[in-house]
């Protein structure tokens, strides 16, 4: 018989180990919970009905992180919260005493770079504050915790949220796709997109100026909710532009990220935009999850963002079988839905870059502690990435201390600005005339650009064209895969306030298909 090398008591002590841990889980039921695509619902029933605590929830996503997150290169998660095991046995704790919790207690939430925690670091992806610590919390950050929920890390994001195109951070470099991590996951919240897809978390929180929502979660196979400018805060989120940013959820079901909006959404006196939408938010967007949602709706296709020059042929065919799937549901297509002078509002010039005032005034809530007091020093101490120069530039043009409304040639605000609430006006009168309740198109034409050719390969990105310039909402949902395993998502834009609406066709669209699929490399750990 040939040689183990094992020496024999090294054999009688792993027998002992062996019959000791047999010998507990005889005795003790194995708990039944899966961390791969764990629901809200599957965590809190998880710990009512005993089978878990939320300290081993918590627990469980901490080592799903520390396991996959930077052996495999993803790179999603830039720190996790050394606070979140202590709030996950208070939340414990709580549920022990019969304490009333909130609706979202113990959901682990990945947060992006760019909301302010008052226990963490909050970089916006830049070297030049990857060790400023804000003096309170975001507004939604807030909001999620007096609900309960935990924030168990924070994600990594394009710089100072400047690119749509990948998700590369002087704080904390570059996330891949979890997908495919020779693919990117789109920016500017790739960290969140990615790192909820790989089930990292179940709750993931983003911001979206142009695309940062829509798109990462269009590449991760997730829901993503961009909402009718004025209807949630942004207050605490460092700015890209503040007359366009959105902040929001980013879920792998739509139910989850509902359950998000409806904590998250509402006035703040912090945020002046929110005055346009204070009597505008449901008692409850939880209650438009009916799955019956599509029948006799009447839904428009916006050939122009389908069928472009460059648009992928693949995606194209699984954008019709979406409109086969949608009739299917019950739905009206009306196609094609053409929006009045769309070519000349989306190339307008009607872009505030205003970058530079926006960071004044968030670096000013800092307080004497800000380590920069104006953005554009970053360019002097060359403290960013190099493939942000040109947009940090740009974005910095302007007097950092006069609002653009009170420029030489002014840049007034939403509300008032004419091309903008034009745009706005166009959309709605096409969607009157045509009598349509929302309008689809693919969040993007074209599949998730390789790694190495992120800026050559940016093409197909809708979710600029239309709701960011216009103010509407919009949301995401999975709609099918190209090349075998690449995420597809269908876009759903509709009227002001309209999210009610807008979450139940999305919910009834996923409910009927059941699209998504997780990434098989982050498979369940034993």
């Amino acid at each position: 018989m040939k040689e183990s090398g094992v020496s024999p008591r090294l054999v009688s002590l792993l027998t002992i180990f062996s019959i000791s841990l047999l010998s507990c889980s005889a005795n003790q039921p194995e708990p039944t919970f899966e961390f791969v695509e764990a629901t809200l619902a599957d965590v809190q029933s998880a710990i009512e009905s005993g089978d878990m605590s939320c300290e081993g929830i918590v627990g469980g996503y901490l080592r799903r992180i520390e396991t996959y997150d930077k052996p495999s290169g993803l790179n999603a998660i830039i720190f996790t919260n050394p606070d979140a095991m202590a709030k996950a046995k208070e939340i414990d704790r709580k549920f022990a005493a019969g304490e009333t919790l909130g609706a979202l207690f113990c959901a682990p939430v990945l947060l992006k770079d760019n909301y302010d925690t008052a226990d963490m670091p909050t970089s916006g992806g830049s070297v030049a504050l990857k060790t400023s610590i804000p003096p309170d919390d975001a507004f939604m950050v807030r909001k999620l915790r007096e609900a309960d929920a935990i924030i168990i890390a924070k994600t990594n994001m394009a710089e100072w949220a400047f690119s749509p195109k990948q998700t590369i951070s002087s704080s904390y470099g570059r996330t891949a796709n979890a997908y495919d991590l020779d693919r990117v996951p789109a920016g500017s919240s790739g960290g969140t997109a990615s790192g909820i897809a790989a089930n990292f978390g179940v709750i993931g929180m983003g911001s979206d100026t142009g695309n940062s929502i829509r798109g990462p979660a269009s590449h991760l196979a997730l829901f993503g909710i961009r909402s009718t400018l004025g209807l949630t805060s942004r207050d605490g989120v460092i700015p890209l532009a503040f007359d366009r940013d959105i902040a929001g959820p980013m879920t792998r079901t739509v139910t989850d990220g509902v359950k998000v909006f409806n904590v998250i959404a509402g006035y703040d006196s912090a945020d002046p935009y929110t005055e346009l939408g204070r009597d505008k938010v449901e008692s409850d967007y939880t209650a438009f999850l009916d799955a019956d949602t599509l029948q006799g709706k009447k839904i428009g296709v916006l050939r122009a963002l389908v069928n472009t020059d460059d648009s992928d042929a693949e995606i194209t065919e699984i954008f019709e079988q979406a409109l086969v799937e949608l009739r299917a549901a019950g739905a009206e297509i009306v196609d094609p839905f053409v929006i009045r002078n769309l070519d000349e509002h989306m190339n307008a010039s009607n872009f505030c870059a205003r970058f530079r005032y926006d960071m004044h005034e968030y670096l000013k809530s800092l307080g004497d502690s800000a380590p920069i007091k104006d953005v554009l020093e970053v360019l002097d101490s060359g403290q960013y990435s190099p493939y942000i120069k040109d947009r940090l530039s740009f974005f910095g043009a302007g007097p950092a201390d006069v609002h653009p409304k009170d420029l030489e040639t002014p840049c007034p605000d939403f509300p008032d600005h004419p091309g903008r609430q034009a745009y706005l006006a166009d959309v709605m009168r096409s969607m009157d005339e045509a009598g349509v309740d929302a309008v689809i198109y693919p969040g993007w034409t074209n599949p998730p650009a390789h790694i190495d050719k992120a800026i050559e390969e940016y093409k197909g990105d809708n979710s600029q064209l239309v709701a960011p310039a216009t103010g509407l909402p919009a949301v995401t949902v999975p709609m099918g895969y190209s090349d075998g395993h690449l995420p597809v998502g269908l876009q759903i834009l509709g009227r002001p306030y309209s999210e009610g609406l807008l979450i139940g066709l999305a919910y009834a669209y996923e409910q009927h298909t059941q699209h998504r699929i997780p990434p098989a490399l982050f498979p369940e750990l034993e």
